[in-house]
């Protein structure tokens, strides 16, 4: 080859070169440097800046970055951006592969179409076939209306491929914007959804249509805002501040997460030391119907700052979350005496039967401490169906596999025993404190039912009712009739909880169950 015909063949070269870097340069700035100055004035980041802030640096790579729609009606035909209001790809968090997306609301307001929803389908069928977890960083408008019906297809795509990797690789959407109509529904569908407080919000339908159809008039802040969702439906996990710390938040919750349902939680390297935890032995009340803050017990028995509690504010009766006990991931579910005296309710029950159920998915073990006087009785309770979302805890912990301990501090009455993951129900171990009382209710109102007639015909009715009460308690108010029963593996110590559910879950990491051949269960839903 001449040296002239050399020199044309690198010219061109970087002609082309050049020309891939202006369409690269085009392509980071989204809808252009105007949407994204609008952006920032909100207190938003951009779609690339909130992936800079999550993954390792450097271990971004970008998928379908030249991808441009294909509508030609209302003059789309002269508005294309690339990449076309989302950015796909994968990269590493703590080193661990991930596939995210990150929707642009500077470019058609975030707006879903046809090639947008595609390229988010192809994210989520390379991390199911790769078996790592899907972060999807959602701020959209909805679905683009100058498309019509391709983008609703589009929508029903990826909940149909939510659907399909539920169970297979953990879940998580974030959302920093708008979510609105169709596109509440993929978040929904995912394992975890955290908000940001003020910037971003989720309803089926907006202030305007709520204000024309039932004539309310709210806010997007009240109707759909974090606030909301995370104390009054529950619809969001975490309530976070900014997005940096929702951000931050997706960082911890997935370390307590394996990459996929084949795989187990990473077990962090752990110095063992002295367990015992004498504070445990005076926590517990002198009064057993005062209450108590649960997560007292809970920071006790977890490895030292690494309880992540999840839904906080809502159904607080019951307290869930992820924490560490001896570097082991496990899930905790724990009654609240702080809150309704820790009964269990519609809301709560649904709380903890969803995290339950993540829990067995991703084999994280689970432990459960009980104290819990019922469900709470009512009209209200019995109207909204606790028989059927008191139902789904039960089954989520009759379905779950994975290593399953109870420890019950205090009440454990009815119906609710049976529930919290008692022995019948295949708790592998169930530990008591010797401060448990384990009945099918309360002294006091065992006594006035069977005793009632003794009581009425005394003639101090009342010393009567307290001798009978006593009675009672001396016989079924602690653990030790279950316990001669074998419905209680042992009766411990409180400041010996930690060492004993650090042998109990070494001595279950190998645990194997064998459940009957079905295509799925019916969960009472």
């Amino acid at each position: 080859m001449s040296v002239k015909r050399y020199s044309i063949k690198i010219l061109c070269m970087k002609n082309k070169i050049a020309f891939l870097q202006d369409k690269i340069k085009l392509a980071n700035t989204g809808g252009g440097e105007a949407r994204i100055e609008a952006q920032h004035k909100k207190g938003k980041l951009t779609a690339r800046e909130r992936l800079h802030f999550l993954l390792d640096e450097n271990s971004f790579e970008e998928i379908g970055m030249m991808v441009t729609h294909r509508n030609t009606d209302f003059g789309m035909d002269r508005e294309k951006y690339l990449g076309d209001g989302v950015v796909t790809g994968y990269g590493t968090i703590s080193d661990r592969l991930v596939y995210v997306f990150s929707q642009d609301f500077t470019v058609f307001g975030g707006s879903l179409s046809e090639t947008h929803a595609e390229k988010i389908c192809k994210i989520m069928d390379m991390a199911m076939r790769n078996g790592a977890p899907l972060i999807g960083l959602n701020d959209s408008g909805g679905a683009r209306i100058q498309e019509g019906v391709v983008s609703l297809g589009g929508y029903a795509d990826i909940f149909y491929k939510n659907v399909q990797a539920s169970g297979v690789i953990p879940q998580i959407s974030a959302i920093m914007g708008p979510c609105a109509g169709g596109a509440v529904y993929s978040p929904a569908i995912t394992d975890f959804i955290l908000m940001v407080e003020n910037t971003s919000y989720m309803f089926v339908t907006g202030p305007n249509v709520v204000k024309t159809v039932t004539h309310e008039i709210v806010t997007s802040e009240e109707l759909g805002g974090a606030s909301t969702h995370a104390i009054k439906s529950g619809v969001t996990h975490f309530s976070c501040t900014n997005e940096l710390d929702a951000i931050n938040h997706v960082k911890k919750l997935l370390s307590f997460m394996p990459q996929n349902c084949e795989e187990i939680p990473k077990q962090l390297e752990y110095q063992s030391r002295d367990e015992r935890r004498i504070y445990l032995n005076s926590i517990m009340p002198e009064n057993a119907n005062q209450p108590y803050d649960v997560r007292s017990i809970i920071v006790e028995l977890a490895d030292e700052e690494t309880f992540l509690e999840v839904h906080k504010d809502y159904a607080e009766n019951i307290v869930i979350g992820f924490a560490r006990l001896a570097g082991r991931s496990i899930g905790i579910v724990a009654n609240q005496p702080a809150y309704l005296a820790g009964v269990l309710d519609n809301h709560a029950s649904t709380k903890a039967a969803r995290f339950v159920r993540f829990c067995d998915c991703f084999n994280i073990p689970l432990l459960v401490l009980e104290d819990v006087p019922g469900f709470l009785p009512g009209t209200d309770q019995e109207w909204n169906g606790i028989i059927t979302n008191g139902a789904k805890l039960l089954y989520a912990f009759s379905e779950a596999t994975v290593p399953r301990i109870t420890v019950i501090t205090r009440k454990a009455y009815g119906g609710a025993y049976d529930v919290m993951n008692s022995k019948h129900i295949g708790a592998d171990l169930n530990y008591a404190w010797p401060t448990a009382e384990i009945a099918v209710m309360g002294a006091k109102g065992a006594a006035e039912i069977i005793f009632k007639k003794e009581i009425t015909t005394s003639d101090n009715p009342e010393d009567k009712w307290l001798e009978k009460e006593k009675l009672y308690s001396d016989i079924f108010a602690n653990p030790y009739r279950a316990a001669e029963r074998g419905f209680i593996d042992e009766i411990i110590e409180p400041s010996e909880t930690r060492s004993k559910l650090i042998r109990a879950f070494k001595m279950l990491e190998n645990k194997v169950v064998n459940t009957p051949r079905k295509k799925h269960g019916n969960i009472p839903l």
